[in-house]
């Protein structure tokens, strides 16, 4: 059955943002693919191996469940890391597999220690700190505690990383606070190594911070929205090529979006078009329906201010989006029909509809947006 839309993954558009971001980070810093929440809506199961024929061979998830779909599509070779959500009772599989997770908090690391021991394995750990975002990690009264116990039991333990994360290294404003961070860590990193602990890796750089605040980098970066060709915002997009005098966007869009017209109606002058009273028409319009609504991703929101590609016609969304359905006012361009390819997000011409938008019309972010986009919608790999 035909789907009412589909999204197209770019493997040429991949290549390039892969290759930017490696040339950045430079042969000592390893690229951990960032592929939680679906692969920011890209999909796990048509991204995650694109983006190791493109040369990554680290992957962070969230979760168990995320990883278990990684791993079922990627090479053998490729390193998969859980950032969340490991239940106790998928500890023992994540171990089995050498799939690495976060440890953040003392119950996490006795429950791994204990799986571990039981079945006569090693668990790969990434020992998270807490400095300064106040979500998950051990704070520095847990940090004495922690050691003992990955020294007694270092038989059952692999130390994979040492890892932070930063609260809003995108923006200036949270300057003094990132700043905060990256001291709080290297002090705790230089007391838990004076101490004999060692880990495989040290990462805590996200994609702001890779270009914000180079000195994190360090061992491994945890790149997510740039890998798909989005900046973290516009303030790290300016900053980035005014400090490196480009006259163009290194990165490219992974995603497009597309769909066709399912219908077309004239109105009247005078009529109200879809529910309720939001779009009053002024005058005779053409009128095309496309089959994609707020049920497929498309924000009602974005109701009576949304734009799609037309033939070659940048058209405006009339009336509220519905679950299924929006309309857009085609009275400008009279040669559409039922059929014609409808963009929702990406190049038609020499007209471009990107993510971000979107989001300054409806007040969301990149990320949001895109990890909204269902799972169902059919993902297809082109050129």
């Amino acid at each position: 059955m035909k789907s009412t839309s589909i999204l197209e993954i770019s493997e040429s558009a991949l290549k390039n943002n892969i290759d930017f971001l490696q040339s950045t980070l430079g042969d000592s810093c390893l690229l951990s693919a960032v592929i939680k929440g679906n692969a920011y809506g890209h999909g796990i199961s048509s991204y995650a191996p694109l983006a190791a024929k493109c040369g990554v061979k680290h992957f962070s998830v969230f979760s168990a469940s995320e990883a278990f779909q990684a791993k079922q599509v990627l090479p053998d070779q490729c390193q998969i890391m859980i950032m969340g959500m490991v239940d106790k009772t998928d500890l023992l599989w994540a171990i089995e597999n050498e799939i690495s997770f976060y440890v953040f908090d003392l119950s996490r690391l006795f429950a791994a220690i204990e799986v571990a021991k039981k079945n006569k394995l090693k668990a790969k750990i990434h020992v998270e700190l807490e400095t300064g975002f106040n979500r998950t990690g051990f704070n520095e009264n847990e940090l004495k505690e922690v050691l003992e116990c990955i020294k007694r039991n270092s038989d059952h333990l692999i130390i994979e990383g040492l890892c932070t994360h930063y609260a809003g290294a995108e923006s200036i404003s949270n300057f003094v606070r990132i700043q905060n961070q990256i001291t709080l860590y290297h002090a705790r990193k230089k007391w838990l190594t004076e101490q004999g602990f060692k880990a495989n890796t040290y990462h805590t750089a996200c994609s702001a911070a890779v270009i914000n605040y180079p000195e994190t980098r360090m061992d491994m970066a945890r790149v997510g929205i740039m890998q798909y060709g989005f900046w973290s915002n516009k303030e790290t997009y300016v900053s980035f090529v005014n400090r490196h005098n480009l006259k163009s966007d290194p990165l490219q869009r992974v995603i497009s979006w597309k769909s066709s017209v399912m219908n077309i109606q004239q109105i009247k002058s005078g009529e109200f078009i879809g529910y309720g009273s939001t779009y009053f028409a002024e005058r005779d319009m053409d009128i095309a329906v496309v089959p994609v609504g707020y049920s497929h991703g498309y924000s009602r929101s974005l109701s009576n201010q949304g734009r799609v590609l037309i033939n070659g016609h940048r058209l405006g969304v009339v009336g509220l989006v519905n679950m299924n359905m929006l309309v857009v006012d085609i009275t400008h361009a009279p040669e559409t029909k039922v059929g014609d390819e409808v963009v929702l997000i990406g190049r038609q011409g020499e007209h471009t509809l990107s993510v971000s938008s979107f989001s300054e019309m409806s007040d969301q972010l990149n990320y949001e947006l895109l990890t909204r986009l269902p799972q169902d919608i059919t993902r297809i790999i082109t050129k």
